[in-house]
């Protein structure tokens, strides 16, 4: 279905206006210029009552200082006649047949934002966002991504926090490489020792029993000294004893004795020794805490990405209004800008593009005080609506030649006759 727009509106003793004609151009921008307080304003005012309903009728309607009432006359491009007049400034909406209809029929294709941008332009980043959501048809879908990923997000700090508290932790631990990997168990050094000693007993009662030997012998010469007259019996027991002492010196040849220096020294340093090995397992056990959950934090990273890929693989499948036009963390996102850094005419275009997305049978917008814009911002603004197959009909303090038209004192002004442009008509109280 072609859009609705705009083919030509009359307007006689609405606010300000005392009788104004309007052609506005069926796609592109059509400026009502002229000085303040001479009815710019009231223009759209005007149009927004005719077409919007009672809830956009002005407090005080008729032109202050006129005895005639308010009288609006639209014809809209499909033919339909919107008009309000008399006393009461009824609605009459009447189709090219001549069947009259009301405010339901204006309502399948008037956007209500079209008739009030600057309320969505002056909206919140995180409304407009939901406006557009909610045109395009994903804002449960995305509210549910937003969620998942707002809580992975705060899990993730929450575990992110932990890991650096606990890789501060084990960089603050004493490590000494040269203790051992396991605690040392005092018993095992006493028993090691204990075999050593006992060992060492062995081999000082072999050395007792040469002493033994040694001493035999001295008392069996002196003996044999003494007595000749057991001469032979003696020599055989001295004989059998000096080849005791030959075994037992063969015996005894080869024997070392061991240090138990150093587990005397490790049994006495033992605390220093495990409080060595406590301190490292303490800075291992660190570490191995910190990578567990610097690892959950990664994968919590990789889960987010997943979940801003899927938001974005969402958006990109949905029919945006706009290229380059997404939702991002809630706000609305333009060429990569927020709301706030957006230029003027990008600010136009978005709401432009939204409200008629929001009811695409609606091909007109109204926009009030575009004097903040700059000539090349209007120009812009401009050839895109030209481009979209949009209307536009804007106000803007300026006399100057990008105005369509310029009020003045309720009328519209007649051209510099050194133009050469055909003069405007004016009308008289009460017609058209």
């Amino acid at each position: 279905m072609e859009s609705i727009k705009i083919n030509k509106l009359e307007i006689e003793n609405v606010k300000r206006i005392k009788a104004v004609k309007i052609e506005p151009t069926a796609s592109g921008l059509t400026i009502v210029g002229g000085n303040n307080n001479q009815g710019k304003t009231s223009v759209l005012d005007s149009i927004a009552w005719a077409l919007g309903g009672e809830k956009y009728r002005p407090s005080q309607p008729q032109r202050e200082g006129s005895t005639i009432p308010p009288t609006l006359h639209i014809v809209l491009n499909n033919g339909l006649v919107v008009e309000r007049k008399g006393k009461n400034s009824s609605l009459k909406v009447t189709d090219p047949s001549g069947n009259k209809g009301g405010q339901q029929l204006l309502n399948e294709f008037v956007e209500q934002l079209a008739l009030d941008l600057p309320k969505f332009m002056e909206s919140s980043g995180k409304e407009k966002a939901q406006t557009l959501l909610k045109i395009i048809g994903v804002g449960d879908q995305l509210a549910v991504l937003d969620q998942q990923e707002k809580e992975m997000y705060n899990k993730r700090l929450a575990i992110g926090q932990i890991a650096d508290q606990k890789e501060k932790f084990a960089k603050e631990q004493p490590y000494y490489p040269d203790a051992p990997k396991e605690l040392v168990s005092p018993s095992e050094l006493i028993r090691q020792q204990q075999e050593i000693l006992a060992k060492n007993g062995e081999n000082q009662r072999k050395r007792d029993q040469v002493k033994k030997y040694e001493d035999s012998i001295y008392f069996l010469r002196q003996s044999v000294d003494g007595m000749k007259e057991q001469l032979a019996e003696e020599e055989k027991k001295l004989r059998e004893a000096e080849e005791n002492l030959r075994i037992a010196q063969m015996n005894t040849q080869d024997l070392q004795d061991e240090s138990t220096a150093e587990l005397e020294a490790s049994i006495s340093n033992i605390e220093e020794i495990n409080r060595k090995v406590r301190a490292n397992m303490d800075k291992d056990k660190a570490e191995e805490d910190a990578r567990e959950y610097r690892d959950q934090y990664n994968a919590l990273t990789a889960d987010i990405n997943k979940t801003r890929n899927a938001k974005t693989d969402l958006l990109q499948s949905a029919e945006l209004p706009l290229p380059e036009l997404s939702v991002k963390e809630g706000e609305l996102i333009y060429k990569g800008q927020q709301w706030d850094n957006m230029s003027g005419s990008d600010r136009l275009k978005v709401s432009t593009a939204i409200v008629r997305k929001l009811n695409p049978k609606c091909g007109f917008v109204l926009l009030d005080k575009l004097e903040q814009m700059d000539l090349q911002t209007l120009n812009e603004f401009g050839k895109w609506l030209e481009q979209e197959g949009l209307q536009a009909i804007a106000t803007r303090v300026s006399t100057g030649d990008e105005c369509s038209i310029i009020i003045e004192d309720g009328y519209v002004k007649d051209p510099d006759p050194e133009s050469g442009a055909a003069p405007q008509k004016k009308w008289k109280g009460g017609t058209f």
